[in-house]
């Protein structure tokens, strides 16, 4: 089979409305959830049997807001501050030949009987809202899991996180349920590694609010909410 149509059988509901400001990978914000939900002709509760018995799914998914008619063979990673090149299939960047994406992410409940069919609450993940599903298979502790497994360059940013400052008004702005969201995204620095001005304000749409903060070496301060200061 030289070409394959994939056929989107859910999509994940999140509380990212733009790229900027996901996680690079999934599981790096535990406290970030999403709402699985089947597309019309999936929506079998029968499909989902035995689900129950795993606490994490792989999820094959679509780069959808990242079209390329071309491929290139190197890529620049963001983390290496995207002046350093390295090969397409010895990173995880969204431009390739086939803008497929794959995530490990945490069952947090499985609700089978609902007005959208059955739905799965997932959690540590790094999908914008919307973002399509191919498919989803159980994770397997014993044949995917390889603790002593090398991570390339990406070892080096495995502790990487800034300290962040966010003044409790700023984040009873926010349900309480998504506040150590919000500080974990920020923690993983949503900028380009290439952009380290600390006067530079950014924006980070979350939860349906717009999120402004500056930089500073290695902390993190929140300016405003939505444009509101305090």
């Amino acid at each position: 089979m030289d070409n394959l149509t994939l056929k989107v059988i859910a999509r994940i509901y999140t509380d990212f409305g733009e790229k900027f400001g996901v996680p690079r990978q999934s599981g790096l914000v535990p406290e970030l959830t999403g709402k699985i939900i089947f597309e019309s002709e999936y929506r079998v509760p029968e499909a989902l049997s035995g689900i129950e018995g795993y606490s994490w799914l792989w999820l094959l998914w679509g780069f959808s807001e990242s079209p390329r008619n071309k491929w290139s063979p190197m890529v620049r990673p963001p983390r290496l501050g995207g002046n350093k090149k390295a090969g397409v299939f010895a990173t995880r960047s969204p431009f390739r030949p086939n803008p497929v994406g794959m995530s490990s992410v945490k069952i947090e409940d499985i609700q089978l009987q609902t007005d959208e069919g059955p739905v799965i609450i997932v959690s540590g993940i790094d999908m914008m809202n919307g973002t399509p599903i191919y498919d989803i298979k159980p994770y397997l502790p014993h044949v995917d899991c390889h603790p002593e497994a090398l991570g390339g360059f990406s070892g080096q940013f495995k502790d990487y996180r800034l300290k962040v400052s966010c003044a409790s008004e700023f984040l009873m702005l926010f349900p309480s349920d998504k506040r150590e969201a919000l500080l974990g995204v920020l923690a993983q620095d949503p900028r380009p590694a290439y952009q380290n001005d600390p006067e530079r304000v950014y924006g980070v749409n979350f939860a349906g609010r717009n999120v402004q903060f500056k930089v500073d070496g290695d902390r993190l301060t929140v300016c405003s909410v939505d444009g509101c200061t305090i």
